[in-house]
């Protein structure tokens, strides 16, 4: 028989016994990094105890010495394309690759499947494909397209944890832009019900006004994709955000610039939250070299004072969270010219050491990793069991070996097609294992098969 959770805690009411133990000098908490044993009753964290806590008898103890213990990480911006662009990304090799990462929950984007969860009957043919293939939990947005409003409140019902929309052209025909017009009503429709509303922020008129992106040199796509684009579109959210009550997401922030208007909007109450991604908080435009498409990404990676900026407003809280912005695709279709390349960082396994290789340099702590890569984006889509190491929450763990480094090589990556930005790039932080609900999914050991849940939105999120 195994110990209990009441036997390890000492009080209250007797609760499933403790199966598994996770003990480290280094354990990532709300409060801080301590020493602990991390007890595992049926799936959930049932305690964090002193580090040298006695287990008598019945638990599996897992001795991680000094490597880090981090709540699993969880990615909100994910494009998997399944179905029907499978051989850009499956969900099988994304999920692969994000438990590889220290990654145990991704929420999938609208598009670039075929057909893109834009209806409920769309929502249940992505389900039907990911039943049985996620190596991770996974949870969906819908889409929010100028003919659809009829279906966002039935979207909604069904678990969806948000509609993405554009302002500028997706890149795929299958999902149009919203005019501002279309804006406007939608945000309204979405108000009334109490959902959010998550936007590819680049205003069209900007872009067409920009220099148009031809040839292999990084200088011409970065003039076809200026601040002011987002600029302007992320000032109209947050005229929409504060007159209609919608909540307000915005993604990929690339432009610095806007991060002052977003922080007067937060302090007045304007509910908008906003991500970045580690391509932009690692990556400058003055070390792409031309015709290395590898790097192409809309909104663009821009100069390193941008980024210096970005990381300000990261700390700061202006920044909510960090996410991954996965958007793969077949190296085919990276061809040297970044007018006609798709555009896309592939990145889904990576952002961990990424983020942590930089922030480490800027002296931030794997403290504030956790809050920027789990916390945040749990609490971003409402997912109250998932983001943090305490009790309570689903036994979501990634194992890091922070000092220990490695050399990025594609083909050694699990997403689908060996095609990434960090090419080469010598980086902190060996993931050793990643765990699901108690159970490891990746490291020695890992389960094979998979053992991924389908998420849907919790009522109240």
């Amino acid at each position: 028989m195994g110990v209990s959770a009441t036997n390890a805690v000492g009080e209250g009411s007797p609760g499933p016994p403790v199966e598994l133990v996770l003990r480290s000098t280094r354990v990532v908490t709300p409060e801080g990094i301590r020493a602990a044993s991390v007890a595992v009753a049926d799936g959930r964290i049932a305690a964090v105890l002193p580090y040298g806590t006695g287990f008598p008898r019945g638990p599996v103890v897992e001795e991680l010495g000094d490597d880090v213990l981090l709540p699993g990480l969880v990615d909100t911006h994910v494009h998997i394309n399944d179905p029907g662009r499978a051989t850009w990304e499956g969900f099988a090799t994304a999920t692969r690759a994000a438990a590889a990462g220290g990654i145990t929950t991704l929420v999938d984007m609208p598009l670039n499947s075929v057909p893109p969860t834009t209806t409920v009957a769309h929502l249940r043919t992505k389900q039907a494909t990911a039943s049985g293939r996620t190596h991770v939990d996974l949870g969906f947005w819908g889409g929010a397209l100028p003919g659809n409003r009829a279906d966002l409140r039935p979207l909604h019902d069904a678990g969806v944890f948000g509609f993405k929309a554009f302002l500028s052209p997706s890149g795929v025909d299958e999902f149009p832009s919203l005019e501002p017009a279309d804006l406007e009503a939608t945000a309204a429709r979405i108000a009334a019900f109490g959902g959010r509303l998550i936007v590819h922020a680049e205003d069209p008129h900007h872009l067409e006004r920009a220099p148009q992106p031809h040839g292999p040199r990084y200088a011409g796509f970065l003039a076809s994709r200026p601040r002011a684009a987002e600029n302007a579109a992320i000032a109209r959210l947050l005229d929409v955000a504060a007159r209609l009550g919608t909540r307000v997401h915005i993604l990929h922030l690339s432009s610095a610039e806007a991060l002052p208007m977003i922080a007067a909007a937060k302090a007045d109450g304007v509910p908008v939250t906003v991500e970045t991604c580690p391509h932009f908080l690692t990556l400058t435009a003055e070390e792409v070299p031309d015709g290395a498409t590898e790097f192409k990404c809309c909104p663009p990676i821009r100069e390193a004072a941008n980024q210096d900026a970005l990381w300000a407003g990261l700390a700061d809280g202006t920044i909510d969270c960090v996410v991954s912005d996965h958007s793969p695709c077949t190296a085919d279709l990276k061809v040297p010219d970044f007018g006609r390349a798709w555009g896309g960082i592939s990145s889904l396994q990576l952002g961990l050491p990424v983020m942590w290789t930089e922030a480490r340099r800027r002296g931030h702590t794997l403290h504030d990793l956790a809050r920027w890569l789990s916390g945040g984006p749990a609490a971003l889509v409402g997912l109250r069991t998932k983001g943090a190491v305490e009790a309570g929450r689903d036994a979501d763990f990634a194992v890091l070996a922070p000092d220990e480094t490695f050399t990025v090589d594609p083909a050694a990556l699990h997403h689908r097609n060996p095609v990434t930005a960090y090419a080469g790039k010598t980086l902190h932080g060996v993931v050793r294992s990643t765990w699901l609900r108690g159970r490891r999914i990746a490291g020695p050991g890992g389960a094979t098969e998979p053992t991924g849940l389908l998420l849907e939105r919790q009522h109240s999120a």
